[in-house]
């Protein structure tokens, strides 16, 4: 026997099963997408590129695509009327993301904000049209895919890390809230993964993983009904330990570990 109750009720049968992937288009979402659908979800993936999206319904039986911006309001409203006529709603995970290494000496308000509408206001958007679904049917569940760079405060994070900050705070608060109406939620917390979304960082990337290593990974914490999953644990559990670290400690070892 476990010997904790899981937060969240264990997913651990996917057939039929319906779940909604926006932002899957590559990287983690993509992966994950197929893992679902070998594992026999009823899947829909949703992003911008509708081309990428097409390759994926063509290569996966059954799957579907509806082609979405997240930063607009009125296609999110249609997608998830779409979804939920056409699959329902059991799982939906918020993948979208965008990043560019940022610090304060090359400030730019345009990508600050691009970085809160893709990354944090999305998520928002997608609240506003499943939630009143879950809450009626009383069962589903919510994910989201932040960072480790959400953790604490990291140089060339100054655009990303605090939309990832501010995702690991919403699941938190939404935790209390959906809990009792039978809705899981988790947040997913990765190390470095092999996505286009890094392609450009020319620094050591510690403990890379690809995205399937990701997706299975998200798969096992879906599972066992965990609340935070992260990995790879031997990268991201020394970044929990260094949240505890007071910030004369933290901002040291911050500055020696990145040179920065």
């Amino acid at each position: 026997m476990p010997l904790l109750t899981p937060l969240n009720p264990p997913i651990t049968d996917w057939h039929g099963r319906s779940v909604w992937l926006i932002g899957s288009s590559t990287g983690i979402g993509l992966a994950t997408a197929k893992a679902l659908h070998a594992a026999g979800a009823r899947v829909v993936v949703s992003a911008r590129n509708a081309t990428l999206l097409q390759q994926f319904v063509d290569a996966h039986p059954g799957a579907q695509a509806v082609v979405l911006d997240a930063t607009d309001t009125t296609a999110m409203k249609a997608a998830a009327q779409y979804v939920q006529t056409q699959q329902g709603l059991d799982v939906v995970m918020y993948c979208a993301g965008y990043y560019q290494a940022m610090r304060a000496t090359d400030y730019a308000l345009d990508e600050m904000l691009r970085h809160q509408d893709i990354n944090y206001n999305g998520a928002l958007r997608m609240l506003d049209v499943v939630l009143p679904t879950l809450l009626a049917q009383q069962k589903g569940h919510l994910s989201f895919i932040s960072s480790v760079a959400g953790f604490r405060g990291l140089p060339q994070s100054l655009a990303y890390g605090p939309t990832k900050a501010a995702l690991i705070n919403l699941a938190e608060a939404l935790y209390y809230d959906l809990s009792p109406h039978g809705v899981g939620v988790s947040i997913i917390n990765p190390g470095f993964v092999e996505t286009p979304l890094v392609a450009a960082n020319e620094f050591p990337m510690p403990a890379l993983i690809s995205p399937e290593q990701a997706a299975q990974n998200i798969l096992k914490g879906w599972r066992a009904g965990h609340f935070h999953i992260h990995f790879p644990k031997r990268f991201t559990r020394v970044l929990l330990l260094l949240r505890l670290l007071p910030y004369r400690l933290y901002f040291a070892l911050v500055r020696r570990g990145t040179g920065l």
